[in-house]
């Protein structure tokens, strides 16, 4: 899949958002990046900011979480990164691609909004 196409995939899944969901992401930067790169590696991300498949990362969040936010300060913008080969490799068909694309960025988004693995995973995005 190309990189135009795999991008489309994540905007598809964004807009399939309700309209009050994007705009609370109206100040995070979705990015695709092929692999994870230093920002994967940052020793200021915690943990649990990302979204693994086995040993593949698939997503990483990362900025202060909604619910970690003490003022009204403007802050930079928040990164979801989506990893395109890692998901790529782990899917055998389109529609698993679209599946996980959609599944990876609901994942980064509930670290957005606060939300821990353990959530995560009870609804589903882990």
């Amino acid at each position: 899949m190309s990189p135009h196409e795999f991008e489309g995939l994540v905007q598809q899944a964004y807009w399939e958002l309700p309209e009050n969901f994007r705009a609370s992401l109206e100040n995070v930067d979705i990015l695709v990046e092929d692999f994870p790169g230093p920002e994967a590696a940052d020793a200021d991300n915690p943990p649990d900011h990302d979204h693994y498949h086995g040993d593949a990362l698939l997503g990483l969040y990362v900025g202060v979480p909604l619910v970690e936010r003490y003022s009204a300060d403007p802050m930079m913008p928040d990164r979801i990164y989506i990893y395109r080969l890692p998901i790529l490799d782990i899917c055998d068909t389109h529609a698993d691609v679209v599946r996980e694309v959609r599944t990876t960025l609901l994942h980064e988004i509930g670290h957005y909004l606060g939300l821990s693995e353990h959530d995560l995973d009870r609804l589903g995005y882990a």
